[in-house]
């Protein structure tokens, strides 16, 4: 390989270091965000040579990615918001960040240049609180699954009519609300995987299981939801095939993470439950768990994360809410000894 670093373009060293990445195990969607990021900077900034990109040159980057960066949405145009476009999220920002600090760390490990990235903070951001959906709100989507609009022809009375996706969509919710799975491992998940005599669900390792990280493992689900599967199973045709996703769009293709969100935006928009998004029933599974006496280590397991951090987030957001309920609820200070 060439190891002059005034010669070696930044595109090449995009390749190098996206085979890198691959090789060290990564996920896949990790590599492609990696990729992604770096692609963006290079039609913007130019193929220069790897070694002549100076610390300036990123923070000019990171500014303009801030101030003047608007980035692509596929949502329709609001003209309430035409006046100020729409910007990064911090968190965004934050992510850019992270991946030149990889790069240039393996650039530097490579080729023995100046890193670029040295003495660049990183953006500050808050993390966004959890939010977790109400009873309320459950019972709004479920709702929302099963019946359409109400409809008011001119000289008849007003009716509803059953959606066509209704079991589907149902057994959709109530599977996410159990596993608290990710959007992306509920779209990989194939019949075979899904045993409805005992409840046992396997995500599979790596991509082939959307699993983030590639680390698989084993979750259940619960009677009321496997009754919910196996209604919606028993009218498909390829209910035996263990190969075929258990959820299918219209077209029998298996969602993806982008689909598999709209869908939960219109029905929340026809239930009226706001901020609803298919990780919200990953946070509603985990606070829930954790309210109903499930410890910390098996939750850790059921969502699989490598690490305790997050779940001792949700612990925290479940043991305020028993606090705020014996407050309302204490015995002497409800009989006022």
């Amino acid at each position: 390989m060439n190891r002059n670093p005034s010669g070696l373009l930044f595109s090449l060293c995009i390749d190098g270091f996206v085979k890198y990445k691959t090789a060290e195990g990564l996920s896949q969607r990790t590599v492609d965000s990696y990729e992604w990021v770096l692609q963006k900077w290079l039609e913007k900034m130019g193929d220069r040579p790897v070694g002549k990109i100076t610390s300036a040159d990123v923070l000019d980057y990171m500014t303009y990615l801030r101030t003047e960066y608007v980035p692509h949405t596929f949502a329709k145009p609001n003209p309430a918001h035409e006046a100020s476009p729409r910007k990064l999220s911090p968190k965004t920002l934050r992510n850019h960040w992270v991946t030149f600090k990889a790069f240039f760390s393996w650039a530097v490990a490579e080729f023995k240049i100046k890193n670029a990235m040295e003495g660049i903070p990183g953006p500050r951001y808050k993390e966004a609180p959890v939010a977790a959906f109400t009873q309320d709100d459950l019972v709004a989507l479920l709702k929302a699954c099963i019946y359409s609009r109400e409809y008011n022809p001119i000289n008849r009375h007003s009716f509803v009519t059953r959606r066509p996706s209704a079991k589907r969509d149902e057994a959709m919710i109530l599977f996410l609300l159990d596993t608290g799975l990710r959007a992306s491992e509920l779209c990989s998940l194939k019949i075979g995987e899904t045993d409805l005599r005992n409840g046992k669900i396997v995500i599979k390792h790596g991509d082939e299981g959307g699993a983030k990280g590639g680390k698989g493992r084993t979750v259940f689900i619960g009677k009321s939801t496997r009754r919910a599967v196996w209604r919606y199973l028993a009218e498909r045709e390829d209910r035996d095939d263990p190969e075929a996703p258990v959820f299918i769009n219209r077209g029998n293709h298996s969602f993806n993470s982008n689909s598999l969100r709209h869908l939960i935006v219109r029905l929340a928009d026809k239930a009226g439950v706001k901020g609803a998004h298919p990780h919200k029933f990953r946070h509603t599974f985990a606070i829930t768990y954790l309210r109903s006496g499930g410890d910390v280590f098996t939750l850790q397991a059921l969502l699989g994360h490598s690490s305790l951090d997050m779940v001792r987030h949700y612990a925290q957001i479940a043991e305020m809410d028993i606090e705020r309920v014996h407050r309302k609820a204490s015995p002497v200070d409800n009989l006022r000894f």
